[in-house]
């Protein structure tokens, strides 16, 4: 049985910063500012060669308006692991809301150690007396920060568990098949991106069939890129959910622009990106910067437009113009129109993604891509530059994700912006490219005269 521990405890206490060191990661937002984590957040660790899965909370006995949302979280967390590492603060002492926690604890089947966070510079036995009045077995002090202790505590949450890794907890949900023991190149990595309040997390607990991720009409409430694997008509893929992307001048505070960060990393770790929009409102500005961020990391992409059901025709015909008005530089994406809530058309995003997939990784056969050239430079040759023609006479594939295509000639510093996309979307349209990005390499030959 794999270990699964899940970490829970007050707001502030440094579980977030646990999580990092215990997963060698950073995929948790740290912060000063209590209640920064709200959703549940899955990673795998390692040590002395005994993989276990960490599952971070959000804090028991928040306040705020998601405080009942982060408690249903936390209270299925608790239902998925086996383990129960139960954070406290050192320097705050053993206060009220870890009494009131530790009497919740008592009524979970699964083990708890009490890890006393913050104790650098005290010994060991001193920073936990205090907490010994929690009753719930194994104490261990810590310092989740510096690292101090760390190592200890893992060596005693997986005595616990024998040292075999061959079979998970079918009920977690990151099962012993799932999307984050396999590289990258081999299941499909889709991450979801938009505006704030757009419906992406809607969509995301839609596919999950549960409600991973809090969903609220307040915009900002996913804060951490929360990774889901599913598998989807026996197809399994890495599906991240994004904090909404919003204008820099209106980032609030250190945790916002952390949040916009990791959805920017999540884009650029992705294979496809889905980029929700919502019908409701206008498409705008921002939609086209953010579809504008996707196309240069040379991402796939699929558009959703959500939140499509109750519209008039009219109001439909606006949001079709406004997308070929704001997005006509998008190497024609499938556009799906969709209700995340009611789940009309849900089921035929990830499908389109899977085909964007297909087309980000294809491999296309030099001989082929030579007679695609060809064809691409008898239908419109390249311009003359001061009365001396152009050459392209050789291209190859380099790369993948996006398809990268070299071409080989002489003077081909001169050729023009507009060329360069002619041929992109020349090939992307010979071999039938989904949503996907050809990127053009010009390389000049050594001899200028040949």
């Amino acid at each position: 049985m794999l270990p699964v521990f899940a970490l829970v405890g007050r707001p502030n206490v440094g579980k977030s910063t646990l999580f990092n060191r215990l997963t060698c990661s950073r995929e948790a937002i740290v912060d000063d500012q209590p209640g920064v984590t709200r959703d549940r957040l899955y990673a795998y660790g390692m040590h002395n060669l005994q993989k276990f899965l960490a599952i971070d909370t959000g804090g028991l006995e928040a306040d705020g308006p998601f405080a009942a949302a982060i408690r249903g979280q936390v209270e299925s967390a608790l239902d998925e692991a086996n383990l129960i590492l139960f954070i406290v603060d050192r320097r705050a002492g053993l206060v009220g809301g870890d009494i009131s926690i530790g009497e919740k604890l008592r009524l979970h089947s699964a083990k708890v150690i009490v890890v006393v966070n913050k104790s650098e510079g005290i010994a060991a036995p001193i920073a936990a007396a205090e907490f010994q009045a929690l009753g719930l077995g194994a104490l261990i002090a810590i310092s989740a920060k510096r690292g101090d202790g760390v190592g200890k505590l893992l060596d005693i949450a997986l005595t616990y568990y024998p040292k075999s890794n061959s079979q998970h907890n079918n009920s977690n949900p990151a099962d012993a098949d799932s999307t984050d023991d396999m590289p990258a190149t081999n299941i499909p990595i889709i991450a979801l991106a938009g505006k704030p309040n757009v419906g992406k997390s809607t969509f995301a607990n839609k596919l999950a069939g549960d409600l991973r991720v809090l969903v609220s009409d307040t915009p900002g409430t996913t804060r951490e890129s929360i990774r889901l694997p599913l598998c989807i008509d026996g197809k399994k893929l890495l599906l991240i959910d994004t904090a909404g992307v919003r204008r820099k001048s209106k980032l609030g505070g250190a945790v916002e622009k952390f949040s916009v960060i990791r959805a920017l990393q999540a884009i650029e770790h992705s294979n496809v990106v889905i980029l929700m929009i919502d019908a409701t409102g206008e498409i705008g500005f921002q939609d086209a910067v953010i579809a504008g961020m996707i196309r240069d990391l040379g991402r796939s992409m699929v558009v959703a437009i959500n939140k499509w059901d109750g519209l008039d025709d009219g109001h439909r015909r606006k949001i079709k113009q406004q997308l070929r008005r704001q997005l006509p530089f998008l190497p024609d994406p499938p556009l799906i129109f969709l209700s995340a809530l009611h789940g009309s058309n849900v089921d035929k995003v990830i499908p389109a993604a899977q085909q964007a997939y297909q087309s980000a990784m294809i491999e296309i056969a030099t001989a082929s891509l030579n007679r695609t050239l060809s064809q691409a430079l008898a239908k419109n040759p390249p311009p003359l530059h001061h009365h001396r023609v152009v050459r392209l006479k050789f291209a190859c594939q380099v790369s993948k994700n996006p398809p990268t295509i070299v071409i080989h000639g002489n003077r081909l510093h001169h050729i023009p912006q507009n060329y360069r996309r002619y041929l992109a979307n020349f090939f992307a349209r010979t071999y039938k490219l989904v949503g996907t990005p050809v990127k053009i390499i010009l390389r000049n030959a050594d001899n200028p005269y040949a």
